[in-house]
């Protein structure tokens, strides 16, 4: 029998991990407190419409075939993938609509159409983010972030400066485009990272080419058949998976963890994965003295946003609304201001749609919608009932001026989900959504350590570690985990 680990939480840094570990012949047992895998990335359904919880955004298609192809698998043996034209479609303003087409040549004219010249700098701009894709996510994000000795090689190094790591976001794609509504349409992406675009490095360009390029897609049935997948995948390597069980306590003795305790019995631990919330694991389940950051340390962090959700079930089919659907305002930059500079309850936020009854007939009755709203907002702010509605009333105003639709009085099903749900279903630090900022000040090393200094068993994934948050980095994120300790095994 091999070595026992145990990993806490299912969600992808913890599928991740158990699958890879089990392919080298651990024993792995995963504990998940709800009743199915996925984290965030869990779904539910009531009254005909199926809602996936969190992730919505298929990007960066090449990690996820990349995981699967280590098994000597293919992402089509799990689930299937359709790729969205147009990608997502953004309302500037009432009758200011522009559809992002998936194909690379429709876009260079639309760019072209809204500011002559920009399109031959979007070439340009996209060789660029090509680089750092290739970079940033085929190299850079695979690193343990132990020391900086991990990050010179020649080729990296070499590389350094066409990185623009010291430069912002907002500034580097300024020197390429002037219009508003091609910044805006570039921008949006990083908004999600953890700062306004004049503080996120412009190495995150590379988000621009995951979307441009690699196209945004659908899993068929929703983002947790993904989960499914990697479920059913980790299974067939033998990974063990406890529901509806909570680890409450982690028992260290001569420097490493040997017992895992949970609500219901007590497991041997030859190593313990933590995949659950980085300071939930720290500074609750962990006794004082094996604690590598304190309090002050946490609350120094920046983080990304939370987010104000509401899952809607609608008795008609809406008008003008695709898979993806972004409804900007003229005060954007204010917007992100209050997320991050003054965090906040925004004035007149933007607002994310996803209509995934447009791609995909089973996700509610026939002739009916399921719409997921969204605003990101500043984690940590008081989330009352009263907040909730004040911006469901806000969203649905904002949704009918600018699309033309009339549907409040059709919406037969909503729940309200923001901070406190964050942070009571997940004990997410702060109701964070998204996990830690991607500042330069928070990258590779200078993240919290996917290492203890004082457990020898002990190794954290997921979004508040290496390399960071997103789907695809916590993916990765598990895999780096699971290969340290094959590599500590040997």
């Amino acid at each position: 029998m091999g070595k026992r680990v145990v990993v806490i939480g299912a969600g992808f840094s913890g599928l991740s991990s158990a699958a890879v570990l089990a392919k080298h012949g651990f024993e792995v047992e995963v504990i998940e407190r709800h009743d199915m895998p996925g984290g965030r990335a869990r779904r539910f359904s009531e009254d005909g419409f199926t809602f996936d919880m969190g992730p919505s955004w298929y990007w960066m298609p090449d990690v996820f075939e990349q995981f699967f192809n280590y098994f000597g698998k293919t992402v089509a043996d799990y689930y299937q993938l359709e790729r969205l034209d147009p990608s997502y479609t953004i309302y500037f303003d009432k009758n200011d609509r522009v559809d992002i087409p998936a194909d690379l040549n429709q876009l260079v004219a639309l760019f072209e159409s809204i500011e002559p010249g920009s399109g031959k700098k979007l070439h340009k701009f996209l060789d660029e983010a090509a680089y750092k894709y290739n970079i940033g996510i085929n190299r850079l994000v695979h690193k343990p972030a132990k020391s900086l000795t991990e990050y010179l090689e020649w080729d990296i190094i070499k590389g350094v400066f066409r990185m623009h790591l010291f430069q912002s976001f907002a500034a580097y794609i300024r020197k390429y485009f002037k219009d508003p509504r091609l910044l805006r349409a570039l921008e949006f992406p990083v908004i999600f990272l953890g700062a306004t675009a004049d503080k996120i490095p412009a190495l995150y360009s590379l988000m621009n080419y995951g979307d441009i390029v690699l196209g945004t897609w659908y899993p068929r049935n929703g983002m947790f058949s993904i989960v499914q997948g990697f479920e059913q995948l980790a299974k067939e390597q033998g990974v063990k998976f406890s529901y509806n069980e909570e680890v409450k306590s982690l028992e260290v003795s001569g420097g490493a963890i040997n017992t895992v305790h949970t609500d219901k019995r007590s497991l041997k631990a030859d190593y313990v994965i933590a995949s659950a919330d980085y300071h939930h694991v720290e500074q609750k389940l962990l006794p004082p003295p094996y604690r590598r950051y304190d309090e002050q340390y946490w609350d120094k962090r920046v983080m990304s946003p939370s987010s104000l959700i509401y899952y809607l079930g609608i008795n008609k089919k809406l008008d003008n609304i695709l898979h993806h659907t972004l409804i900007f305002n003229p005060e954007f930059d204010q917007h992100a201001r209050d997320i991050y500079d003054t965090p906040r309850w925004p004035e007149k936020p933007a607002v994310y749609l996803s209509c995934t009854s447009q791609t995909d007939p089973t996700v509610a009755p026939a002739g009916m919608e399921n719409l997921f709203v969204l605003i990101p907002v500043a984690p940590g702010l008081n989330d009352t009932d009263e907040v909730r509605q004040h911006y469901f009333d806000y969203s649905i105003d904002r949704i009918e001026e600018v699309t033309g639709n009339s549907f409040k009085e059709n919406i037969i099903y909503k729940r309200f989900y923001s901070n406190r749900d964050f942070a009571s279903d997940y004990y997410a630090y702060k109701g964070n959504a998204y996990g830690l900022a991607n500042t330069l000040m928070q990258t590779a090393i200078l993240k919290p350590s996917m290492f203890s200094k004082k457990i020898s068993n002990l190794l954290y994934t997921g979004q508040l570690t290496t390399p960071g948050p997103g789907v695809p980095p916590t993916i990765i994120s598990g895999q780096v985990a699971a290969k340290e300790i094959i590599k500590r095994q040997k």
